[in-house]
């Protein structure tokens, strides 16, 4: 697989910084990943601190890896030690063909206490802290309420096919959490949308998209159509869903 031998090129090149540990999480570790549509999402614990030459060493290891086969794809968080309280804390992120920073979410830490892949040293058992009921459920409350709510209001970027699969299945994911306790897949998120009430022809339009061998080609009538669609579906059940666990 082109994932495996992009994994391999990442971990060779990471090796000299000597990584605690690297973790999958996401599809990838979660049994729902499809090579080539999903995202290759890891965390790598490396030893404090992340000096400036040790910014550009992974700023130069990703550069080389570029042209690689999947490896837009390719996300990682790079962690330290010392900096792993706090799940607010924004940490050194590889994402999208650049650098930035961003925090490692209760979703995610849960994510990788539940089912975590270990691609090289120690669990996250034995370096991340767990993650209460009460914070993963003020986060994901928080989440749909402060960031996907308002983001309803811009009909344009709703046109753009991963606005609308991503902010229906984290909700779906969203209520699950709320609800049962319960971490969904995608494909386990698009099987409960049709039961929260989304519109069916949206979630079968993902459904392809994300698991056909060669989905039909999106139309911009449809692709303006399914933007209304979700945002017509998404801002009452985000407004109910937050008055029920806010």
């Amino acid at each position: 697989m082109q994932t495996d031998a992009l994994l391999d090129r990442f971990l060779s090149g990471l090796a000299p910084l000597d990584p605690i540990a690297v973790w999958a999480h996401g599809s990838l570790a979660g049994g729902d990943y499809q090579e080539g549509r999903s995202d290759l999402d890891l965390i790598a614990v490396l030893e404090a601190p992340l000096t400036p030459r040790t910014v550009w060493r992974l700023a130069t290891l990703h550069a080389r890896l570029r042209n690689e086969p999947l490896a837009g794809l390719l996300h990682c968080t790079y962690l330290t030690p010392d900096a792993v309280d706090d799940s607010r804390r924004s940490h050194l992120t590889w994402a999208h063909e650049q650098l930035f920073k961003r925090p490692v979410t209760p979703v995610t830490r849960r994510e990788l206490h539940t089912f975590g892949r270990v691609l090289h040293g120690k669990d996250p058992a034995g370096l991340l802290p767990s993650v209460p009921d009460l914070e993963l459920d003020e986060f994901v409350v928080r989440d749909q309420r402060d960031f996907w709510r308002p983001k309803l209001a811009k009909a344009e970027r709703w046109r753009q096919a991963p606005w609308v699969d991503v902010g229906l299945t984290t909700f779906a994911r969203a209520t699950a959490t709320l609800r049962d306790g319960r971490l969904l897949s995608k494909r386990e998120a698009l099987e409960l949308l049709p039961e929260l009430g989304a519109p069916v022809e949206v979630v079968e339009d993902i459904r392809a998209r994300r698991y056909d061998r060669t989905p039909a080609p999106t139309t911009e009538a449809w692709a303006a159509r399914r933007g209304e669609l979700t945002r017509g579906y998404l801002g009452p059940a985000i407004d109910e869903l937050v008055a029920a666990y806010g």
